[in-house]
């Protein structure tokens, strides 16, 4: 929850939509259980909202923060779905979470959790179970190149599996494959990723206001160049992507 979140003047937003998928064992052993499961994280979930607010006396004095944590709707959304692409093991957890239920514009990339592991951001699996009209799911397909990054949300992993990846802040009007965490010097469209589908190769195209480095070299705007299998993509001397191909 806390890892998705999107602060706004004077609130601080949490998802409150969580697609957790299970191993196909697990989920089957569990399946009984899982309105329970469900029940016991919605009440966890609020009983943190509540910490983060300040609700709680320390010393008898009530403290209460300068924003507030809320969400988007009346009430915590959970799904459980059996994991078909055999990427969780045995007793372990992938979660994926969403501001509501309704798409969110500039902020395309599902947050993933994967208990043991690094927190990491991906593209929206395809789910195995009915999911309510508003919600929308991308058809997971071959896995092109990694890049990795930290942004203000921690450290994050994103799966390029399309043959272009627009990368930037983004905005209400104009959403992210790639959306950044971070402050207003990247630009709402920074920087774009293509590939040649016929060749497999990828260049990089700068579209932003305070820079791109690739490996170190500025990179000219709007001049299109070839992207190396293996590099390091300054965004605007803010954060660094890393980005391979993956064969």
């Amino acid at each position: 929850m806390e890892l998705g979140e999107f602060e706004m003047a004077y609130t601080i937003l949490l998802p409150c939509v969580f697609s957790v998928y299970l191993h196909p064992e697990d989920h089957a052993r569990l399946t009984g259980v899982f309105p329970l499961i469900a029940e016991d994280a919605k009440r966890a979930l609020g009983a943190r909202v509540a910490q983060l607010n300040g609700k709680t006396k320390v010393l008898g004095i009530r403290r209460k923060t300068s924003e507030e944590y809320r969400i988007a709707a009346k009430d915590w959304v959970i799904h459980f779905f059996a994991d078909i692409e055999d990427t969780v093991p045995v007793g372990d957890v992938e979660i994926h979470s969403d501001l509501s239920e309704a798409a969110q514009p500039g902020f395309q990339g599902a947050k993933t959790t994967l208990m043991n592991r690094e927190p990491s951001v991906t593209q929206t699996r395809v789910p195995t179970e009915p999911q309510p009209p508003t919600e929308t799911r991308r058809q997971t397909d071959r896995i092109f190149a990694e890049i990795r990054y930290e942004d203000d949300s921690g450290p994050q992993l994103y799966l390029v599996r399309q043959n272009q990846v627009r990368i930037g802040r983004g905005a209400d009007d104009e959403p992210m494959d790639l959306a950044l965490y971070t402050n207003d010097e990247v630009s709402r469209e920074h920087v774009v990723l293509r590939r040649d589908a016929a060749t497999g190769v990828f260049s990089i195209l700068d579209r932003s206001t305070n820079g791109t480095w690739l490996d170190g070299k500025r990179l000219k705007r709007d001049a299109e160049q070839l992207l190396p299998e293996r590099a390091e993509i300054g965004v605007a001397e803010v954060l660094t992507l890393v980005f391979q191909v993956r064969r």
